[in-house]
Formats: C-alpha cells, sequence, structure tokens
C-alpha cells in the first residue's frame, strides 16, 4: 500500500512508515485500518520483537485525520456520516492497541505531530522528540474537540496545563511536550538515521529487549538546548484554568494585565464557544477516566459534531477557504447553555 510502508528484518525489527509526505502523513480510514490489522499480526509473530512507528518526508511525523475528507460530511449524507463514525472508530481502536500493545513501539516525533499524530504516538512505549517537533492538539481551531484520548492523556500534564493545551490549541516544543509526559527522549534529528541504523543491526532475538531498548535510547539521548515554557507558567496556568466554566476561566485571565493572560483570554475568546464548553466538560470528566473509556465518549462526542455545524464551519475557514473567518452558529457563550453541552455527551 503506497500511503504506508511495511517492513521488517531477521534481527526481529518491524517498521511502519506513514508516507504520505504532501499532507504531513495524515491518516485515513484505510492506513489505520492497516496498521491495526499488521499490529495485531505483529503482536502473534515472535519473529517481531520490536516495532518502530515513524513518518516519511521532512515535514513531520503525522499531522493528524484527514479533515478534509471528513468535510465530505456536511451534507449530513447518511454514507458519508458513516464514513465518519467509521474513520473515527478504527482510529480510536488503532490508539488504544498502540497504548496497550505488549511489545516496544518506538514512536519518531520529529516534525509536526498533531491531534490523530499525537493519538496514535501517545501511548507508545518509547517515544522520541527533537529539535524539530511541534506537538499539538488543534481541534479547538476547526470547531471540533481535543479526540483520540486527550481527556485522559492531557490530564495527566502536571496541574491544569491539560486544560490549558486543550482549549488554547497550544503548540509545543520538545522540552514542553517531556513535562507533559507526553515523551520519553529527546534525541537530535541528526543522530535518528543512526539510531535506527543500529536498532535496525541488533539482533533482538533472545534477549532482555526492554533493559537493551532502554540503555540504546539513553545512550543517543541529551537534555533539549532550548527550554520550555510550561513550567516557568505552572503557577499561572494552574490559577487560571483551575475554574469549572469557561465563563471563569476568561473573567480570571480578564483580571491579570500580564502578557500571557492578555493573549490566552483573546486566544480562548477567538474559538467556538461550543467548542471549549463541551471541551472542558470532556476534561472534567476524564479526569478519573480510563483511556478506554476516554475513546468511548469521544466516539460519542465525534458522532454529535458531526451533526453539528460549527464543525463544518471551522474546518471550511481553516482548510477550504482558508479565511480564518468563521461564523459559528453560537457566537457568544452565553449563548451555550449546560443543556446543549450535556446533549454531546448523549447518544446521537
Amino acid at each position: 500500500m503506497g500511503n504506508i510502508l511495511f517492513s521488517m528484518n531477521e534481527n526481529g525489527v518491524a517498521t511502519i512508515t506513514l508516507n504520505q509526505p504532501k499532507s504531513i502523513n495524515a491518516l485515513t480510514h484505510d492506513m489505520l485500518a492497516a496498521i491495526r490489522e499488521k499490529l495485531l499480526a505483529w503482536e502473534q509473530d515472535d519473529m517481531i520483537c520490536i516495532i518502530i512507528l515513524k513518518g516519511a518526508g521532512s515535514k513531520g511525523f503525522c499531522a493528524g485525520g484527514d479533515i478534509k475528507a471528513l468535510y465530505q460530511a456536511r451534507e449530513q449524507q447518511p454514507d458519508a456520516l458513516q464514513a465518519a463514525e467509521q474513520f473515527f472508530t478504527v482510529e480510536y481502536q488503532t490508539d488504544k492497541l498502540v497504548a496497550q500493545y505488549s511489545k516496544p513501539i518506538i514512536a519518531c516525533l520529529d516534525g509536526i505531530v498533531m491531534g490523530g499524530g499525537v493519538g496514535l504516538s501517545y501511548g507508545a512505549s518509547h517515544r522520541i522528540v527533537t529539535e524539530r517537533t511541534k506537538w499539538a492538539m488543534p481541534e479547538m481551531n476547526i470547531g471540533f474537540f481535543p479526540d483520540v484520548g486527550a481527556a485522559y492523556f492531557l490530564n495527566k500534564a502536571p496541574g491544569y496545563i491539560g486544560r490549558y493545551l486543550a482549549l488554547t490549541a497550544t503548540i509545543l516544543g520538545a522540552a514542553d511536550v517531556l513535562y507533559i509526559n507526553g515523551a520519553d527522549h529527546f534525541i537530535p534529528s541528526a543522530r535518528l538515521p543512526e539510531l535506527f541504523s543500529q536498532i535496525e543491526a541488533t539482533n533482538w532475538h533472545h534477549r532482555n529487549k526492554e533493559e537493551a531498548l532502554r540503555e540504546l535510547l539513553q545512550s543517543k539521548a541529551i537534555y533539549p538546548k532550548t527550554d520550555g515554557e510550561l513550567a516557568v507558567l505552572q503557577r499561572t496556568i494552574d490559577k487560571h484554568f483551575s475554574y469549572y466554566t469557561i465563563e471563569e476561566i476568561v473573567e480570571s485571565l480578564a483580571a491579570d494585565p500580564s502578557e500571557f493572560a492578555v493573549k490566552t483570554r483573546a486566544t480562548l475568546l477567538s474559538k467556538s464557544p461550543v467548542s471549549l464548553k463541551v471541551t472542558l466538560e470532556q476534561l472534567i470528566r476524564g479526569e478519573e477516566k480510563t483511556l478506554e473509556a476516554c475513546l468511548q465518549t469521544d466516539l460519542l462526542l465525534a458522532r454529535n459534531f458531526m451533526r453539528h455545524n460549527d464543525f463544518f464551519e471551522g474546518v471550511r475557514s481553516v482548510l477550504i477557504d482558508k479565511d480564518q473567518n468563521p461564523q459559528y452558529e453560537y457566537k457568544q457563550l452565553a449563548s451555550v447553555s449546560k443543556e446543549l453541552v450535556n446533549e454531546f455527551f448523549e447518544k446521537s
């Protein structure tokens, strides 16, 4: 299959390469189905010891799901909606499989890693970031919500940083991805070819692969040269994002004259009010949930967003017409009632 490449060698190393560099390896239903099928087969294959997950091209690992394809469901045609639901179903199943996999998976998060790319790689046992990493959950920019288990893994970030990242769609560099436990090792991109050559040249049969792999990765890893920002902002973010309504978060930011607060408030108010309120509720409800439970909620939310105009308007403004001027159905936070938010969490 052209848009995804699979390979394996006699040393027990199997590689999955997302191969759509023009779209920064945007995930399609067929790609995800193929990855899941191959992972299931490799899990039962004693000849496979270690799996490498990476993206082709120089731009990044994966920019997320193929949202333009989902945009076709805007006509609310039953077959288009069904295709969209099938995409989300197989995507979340694949993300769960990676997270629960019994063999080591090394995910190479070089360059752009966003949305579905984060979901596919977050559960991998060994995640590598580089000086080129740009990591984000950008769904808030298109009137959607951070899916792929984000309510599970963003809640694992220190304090209330997960809420901040979900609601603002902030892009992180390597140091901050390490800070939120979105990655395990920083390895300069120039060292990656040598690392993967070494992994592929090592015979992984009949050895303690977990320990040997950890030692190998640690021998290549260094501290990022560029400091992150989240550790410094931790107390400020916790202060503003600990509230349980968007209105209170915005109010708290409005009372803070700092550049961070002014900028963050403006960012929040540029997003879809429906997306903001549903996402905060999603993260609050996901606080004590398992990944599996969060993915089940995501499927419900995705189905309901597919029937909501603001998602298609967000996609139109950012990806189709690119005018960056969405005309959302609900323009004010006050227009979005608690009842409307709750409807997104009910079966459609």
